[in-house]
């Protein structure tokens, strides 16, 4: 047995190993305690005759050991104290966060309460300690007028890591866990310092050695740097360049009540609670786990043991190679070595679930954990089952492997998003992956789905490929949200997800986020780890999905796919940029006798802010000719962009534009226009006097394209008279670009609303949903005005038509939900969902029959695809009794997507005592999960009776909130825009911006973002309101 295999069977830290480590790191070699005992302990007896021949020599000699002996005791204690010292000076300042935790914390299971705090005077004297040695360490790097390395917002790149070797105890009784981590680093550059990212932990003690048998390198101090969250090791000499050293490290921290790093969840089994540990890394959330070099750059091999109690399982991202069992109850499993990767999607479990399992003709072993009772229902076995058909699609799609022998789904009942994809193991949040067919409606299958091929595609960009730095996180986003539509293609490929809906629930959500002046590039500079959190938002992911749309459309999807190939394979298993991307893309069309500049190309689109308007105007004088021009879109053109040398004029794209002519009974073939100038001229043929032109076909542009008021009429007249010369998504794309052109004061407020008169005849979904996005916040900017009945009335009037000749869908529990025509279903739904939203009487009294029925009968009858509309029409026409019916069937239910809906439903009170109550149980983590109180504040800002109680919550919260959801990504930011994006009065945006003066926290951006929308809000307001109210009167009246 070698000394890695003893390490690993080693048995828990205790105090006297951790003294035993001190006395090693202060020189002395040690001997085994059978050695020690030869060494000092008395020698067998021996004849009389012989001691008294030798007796003053053994007298002498005796006293000289014993001298030998006190000398050498007063060394290790001395040197213990030292480390001791040494340690306590070690620890973190406790103002930021990064605490000491007591000895239970490495206590036997069994042994002790869970921890507490120190005294305050002992807070105090670590953190002047700390300081101290910071003080020393920043004025010996002022003398040299340097930034010390541990100040700055990247590690410094004297040192890189080889191979993590990381053990664990896991102690679930009191929610802590001791761990030792050895890091193999090679050094590339010689120097004194070891500087590596630890946060929220105590370190117990450090040990450098040049390998694992030579002497150590001695420590001469170590400390933490909170501001960078990193913890500084201090060596007497520097390591030496090209060698290998290993570093140490023992320490012991909290799982965690929160959200990140190494935290806790919990669920109910039988009335007991029981619960697990679980870890969320991504971005900058390891290093609350372990010491590492948390940067994705930093590639390491990573060697796991994980010790917990024998009642529990642990899961990582390999699987377990043995598994040792104690006498006391408790095991240790010993994880296989994992391919290079980097920090943030490393991840381990401790847990009492159970599993389901499958395998991939690859033989992939794919397994579902959950809580038993979901796994008994079979709630995890859609998605066990699609896993394993989307890892076969991928391996063939990219022609690259899947890299690991296992892939574990593991589904949390709390996660601060809705899945992460760890390599190997991924988790999810029980709401997107749990699914009971029986009471799951199609949308909330299409969710699943949707979030399960997002993070299977994170298995190849994201964690065999992954982005350098933070800058191109839309690189593995984009790229993963794109192919969400592509992998759903595959998997239901009547659905036409990345032709169509794609448009609505990608392009047309993100293009009004980056329409804002306060809008930033798809890749944006990340300087301080505060940035880091910022670039995981719509614009990443959104933005980043439909520009690689369009960079896969106009290079041809099968060439697209081959440089994709090549890109995979050429940076498996290391890190890659976008010019990476860029390159391998343009070889890719080379290899096809096309010769495009891709990064010329899209360094336009991902290094600047927003997306161009197309306008295309007719031409007076010369036939056949069309003016194309380009200009930023902005909602608010009033509003102060971010870069103010950067003027909206100064912005230019070259811009692949489609285009088409058409008459009334047909279109033309699409033609491409390289647009690269602020206005171009170009001869289009064929073009005569009744026929009109369609720019950006099929909307696989990243752009809006406006036309003269002749060409807008010609197209409404052709929707009017046959709508399906115009394919379903440039009917779409029109709707949606409309609206938003008017909403910009681009076109005049009638044309959008003259476009869907045609709905009557519309019987395709996405133009319907299309339309449905898009008078939504039109319709909450209207909502609390004396006159909103009349656009209500008009929005009626064009919807029922089709809610009379689509009715209700009968009662399906018996079907399979993939088995129903998604189209004409999530039609159906759309058309009710209008016609009960705005107020017609037959959806209203069909909602409230379907309620009693269930309150009557105590059997919910309601359809499957109409439950979510059903409930929260009957909670705002029915009394306080329906509301206190579903809260109660809100508690009672264990099925994930039903307590969704209910919850939410709840929402739609008019009641606002009880929208009053539900705010403030929102907070109560016994009643409503972490990551569901958002949802619950935010729908409450979108019930018109209750968007001011939800603000007026949010400033008074705001502390809780921030502190509960302050680190987890964009939780904040989509907080933040959920309570203020309808806002709309002059008085609400004063208490935003006085708000906004008083608060203490981050989030500027989102804050930033929020004053702009609820300036173009009020702006809006005041230009075009009454002009649309005018057009609206004369419109019923005729």
């Amino acid at each position: 047995m070698d000394l890695e295999e003893k390490r690993e069977k080693r048995p828990p830290v205790t105090p006297m190993m951790i003294e035993e480590e001190a006395a090693l790191r202060n020189g002395s070699r040690g001997l085994p305690p059978g050695s020690w005992a030869e060494a000092a302990g008395p020698r067998p007896r021996t004849t009389e005759r012989h001691i008294a021949v030798h007796k003053r020599l053994v007298l002498g000699f005796a006293v000289s050991i014993l001298a030998l002996l006190a000398v050498t005791m007063i060394a290790v204690l001395l040197s213990v104290r030292f480390e001791e010292c040494s340690a306590a000076a070690d620890g973190p300042p406790r103002a930021s966060g990064n605490g000491s935790l007591p000895g239970a914390a490495r206590q036997p299971p069994g042994a002790g309460q869970p921890p507490g705090r120190p005294e305050h005077e002992e807070e105090e004297k670590e953190a002047r300690g700390g300081e101290v040695v910071e003080e020393e360490e920043e004025e010996e790097w002022q003398r040299r007028r340097e930034l010390p390395p541990w100040t700055r917002p990247r590690l410094p790149r004297h040192l890189r890591p080889l191979h993590y070797n990381l053990m664990l105890s896991a102690f679930m009784e009191n929610f802590t866990f001791s761990g030792e981590v050895n890091v193999q680093l090679e050094v590339l550059n010689a120097s004194r310092y070891i500087v590596l990212h630890a946060h929220r932990m105590h370190i117990e003690a450090v040990r450098v050695a040049e390998d694992k048998l030579a002497g150590g390198v001695r420590v001469d101090r170590s400390f933490f740097y909170p501001q960078t969250q990193v913890f500084v090791v201090v060596l007497n000499r520097s390591l030496e360049v090209q060698k290998s050293y290993n570093l140490k490290i023992i320490y012991n921290a909290l799982i965690e009540n929160e959200l990140l790093g190494f935290f806790r969840s919990s669920y109910v089994l039988h009335g007991e609670r029981r619960f697990l540990g679980v870890t969320q890394f991504s971005p900058t959330h390891a290093r609350k786990a372990f010491p590492c070099f948390d940067e994705p750059i930093y590639k390491a091999t990573f060697k796991i043991s994980i010790r917990h109690q024998a009642t529990y399982l642990s899961l990582s991202n390999m699987p377990v190679e043995t598994s040792v069992f104690e006498e006391d109850g408790w095991v240790t499993d010993h994880f296989s070595q994992t391919p290079l990767m980097s920090t943030y999607y490393l991840a381990w479990a401790v847990c009492n679930f159970t599993y389901r399992e499958t395998v991939t003709k690859s033989g992939v072993v794919v397994r579902l954990y959950a809580r038993p009772d979901a796994i008994r229902r079979g709630s995890g076995d859609y998605a066990l089952n699609i896993t394993r058909r989307l890892i076969e699609f991928y391996e063939d799609y990219f022609k690259v492997p899947y890299s690991l022998p296992k892939l574990d789904l593991l589904a949390v009942p709390k996660h601060p998003y809705a899945a992460m994809e760890n390599w190997g193991l991924s988790v999810f949040v029980e709401q997107r992956i749990l699914l009971d067919p029986s009471i799951s409606s199609i949308s909330y299958l299409l969710d699943v789905t949707m979030v399960i091929v997002h993070e299977l595609c994170h298995q190849w960009f994201g964690d065999l490929v992954t982005p350098v730095w933070w800058e191109d996180v839309w690189l593995k986003e984009g790229f993963a949200h794109y192919f969400e539509f592509v992998g759903t293609d595959y998997l239901y490929p009547g659905w036409n997800m990345e032709k169509q809906r794609f448009l609505t629930d990608v392009l047309h959500e993100v293009m009004l986020l980056d329409g804002l002046a306060s809008s930033h590039p798809v890749s944006q500079e990340v300087q301080q780890a505060t940035d880091i959190d910022r670039v995981f938002d719509w614009i990443a992911y959104k933005k980043g999905a439909a520009l690689i749309r369009m960079l896969a459309n106009f290079m041809g999807h099968s060439v697209f796919q081959m440089g994709l190939q090549d890109y995979l394979t050429i940076h498996k298993y290391g890190n890659a940029a976008r010019n990476d991307l860029w390159n391998t893309l343009s070889k890719a069309l080379k290899r096809v006798g096309k010769s495009v500049n891709i990064q010329q190309v899209m360094d336009q689109w991902t290094l600047q802010m927003g997306y161009p308007v197309i306008t295309i105007l007719g031409n007076e004088t010369t036939d056949n000719v069309i003016v194309i021009s380009q200009e930023r879109f902005v909602y608010d053109i009033d509003a102060k962009p971010k870069d103010p040398a950067l003027g909206d004029s100064s912005y230019l794209w070259q811009i692949p534009l489609t285009i088409a002519v058409g008459n009334t009974s047909h279109i033309s073939s699409e033609a491409i226009i390289w647009v690269s100038n602020k206005s171009e001229h170009h001869r289009i043929p064929a073009l005569e006097e009744a026929s009109w032109l369609l720019g950006n076909i099929n909307q696989t542009g990243y752009f809006r394209v406006n036309y003269d008021i002749r060409n807008w009429r010609l197209i409404i007249n052709q929707l009017t008279r046959n709508h399906e010369v115009i394919s379903v998504s440039n009917r779409a794309g029109l709707i949606d670009d409309a609206f938003n052109l008017a909403r910009a004061g681009y076109l005049p407020q009638n044309i959008p609303l003259e476009i869907i008169r045609y709905f009557s005849e519309e019987k395709d979904f996405l133009p319907w949903h299309a339309a449905s996005r898009a008078l939504y916040p039109l319709d909450k900017l209207l909502d609390r005005a004396e006159n909103y009945n009349i656009f209500n009335e008009y929005i009626l009037r064009q919807v029922a038509s089709m809610y009379l000749k689509l009715g209700w869908p009968t009662n399906n529990l018996n079907k399979s939900l993939v088995q129903a025509s998604y189209q004409h279903e999530e039609l159906r739904r759309e058309v009710i969902m209008l016609a009960c939203s705005f107020g017609n009487k037959h959806c209203h009294q069909q909602a409230a029959t379907l309620i009693s029925d269930w309150i009557s009968s105590n059997r919910n009858r309601i359809p499957l695809n109409v439950r979510d509309i059903v409930y929260c029409t009957g909670v705002s026409l029915m009394d306080e009794d329906v509301w206190e019916f579903i809260w109660m069937k809100f508690h009672s239910t264990t099925a994930v997507s039903e307590k969704k809906i209910l919850l939410e439903a709840l929402t739609c009170s008019d009641d606002r005592n009880l929208l009053n109550r539900l705010l403030n149980l929102s907070l109560n983590s016994e009643v409503v999960l972490d990551q569901d109180a958002i949802d619950v504040i935010i729908h409450v800002a979108r019930n018109p009776h209750g968007r001011d109680l939800a603000w007026k919550f949010f400033r008074e919260k705001w502390k809780i909130l921030n502190a509960r959801y302050g680190e987890a990504l964009f939780m904040n930011s989509k907080l933040i825009s959920g309570v203020t994006e309808f806002l709309n009065t002059e008085e609400e945006l004063r208490e935003l911006k006085n708000f906004i003066k008083s608060y203490e926290g981050g989030a500027a951006v989102s804050f930033s973002r929020a004053v702009e929308t609820v300036e173009a809000n009020v702006r809006w307001k005041k230009l075009y309101k009454e002009e649309l109210f005018q057009w609206l009167r004369k419109s019923l009246t005729h």
